[in-house]
């Protein structure tokens, strides 16, 4: 069934949103502090043809998606739409991924809404946890002003950018009409992600890294899967932190092998 666009009226927003469709188990899909659900085409195209329904939505403040002060409170959270947008599409469980900033956020609901979830996957994230080990590590290996540069020289894998250029102009262009002009950018936590938090996740749970990743390395991320009760683990070679739109094939093929699993 061809992926459709939408708007889901939510408290605090008008949601937008694309559903595959179909009568295939749901997965939903969190995007990055950068892009939209543009960013998603290669997992849509992929994970649909695998039979699963596969939805996405644009957070607040970026792509589509148009906070409404008027219809509740602001400036929510991305948890929070989450649940509302799958009540308004009446899913009983279903399957959740996020990569980087979505990965904050999908950590975040499954320790809310375990009863819910189907599976977790979490994918090149520092999980936004608080605990001193993970900030201490996050601040050793930080590039001294990275974040006044272009966000593709930090988050596309050298070999990706050197390789492909069209792919990485088609990613900057995502990420440059990613926020609308003004907007408050959305913090994505109901509450703070902690080691003690992430431990009462008991939901399957595939964490994938990747080995270029300049903010999530996989030293780091192995620190806070630990405290996860039932989590595999995943490395996706020569990829940066953008590994899903970098390595589309790899990605999407260890993410299908899990949820055959689950």
């Amino acid at each position: 069934m061809a992926e459709s666009g939408a708007y889901a009226q939510l408290p605090g927003v008008k949601l937008w949103f694309t559903d595959s469709g179909g009568a295939g188990v749901p997965i939903v899909l969190l995007h990055p502090n950068t892009g939209t659900v543009a960013i998603w085409e290669p997992q849509i195209a992929g994970f649909s043809q695998a039979g699963y329904r596969v939805i996405a939505f644009d957070r607040r403040g970026s792509g589509k998606s148009m906070a409404d002060p008027m219809s509740g409170p602001q400036p929510g959270s991305i948890a929070g739409d989450l649940d509302a947008l799958a009540n308004f599409l009446q899913l009983d469980t279903f399957h959740l991924l996020g990569v980087a900033g979505g990965g904050f956020a999908a950590l975040d609901y499954a320790a809310w809404h375990p009863q819910r979830l189907r599976s977790l996957v979490v994918g090149g994230s520092t999980g936004a946890v608080e605990d001193k080990e993970i900030v201490d590590f996050a601040a050793r290996i930080a590039i001294p002003e990275i974040r006044k540069q272009s966000a593709h020289y930090r988050e596309i894998g050298p070999s990706y950018r050197g390789a492909n250029p069209e792919g990485t102009r088609r990613w900057i262009e995502i990420d440059e009409h990613a926020r609308q002009p003004g907007a408050s950018f959305q913090p994505p936590l109901r509450s703070p992600n902690t080691f003690a938090k992430i431990a009462g996740i008991a939901t399957p749970t595939l964490v994938i890294a990747a080995d270029a990743d300049l903010l999530a390395p996989p030293a780091l991320m192995r620190i806070w899967a630990a405290h996860l009760k039932n989590h595999e683990w995943a490395l996706i070679h020569d990829a940066g932190h953008a590994m899903a739109w970098e390595q589309p094939g790899a990605f999407n093929d260890k993410v299908l092998d899990f949820l055959r699993r689950h």
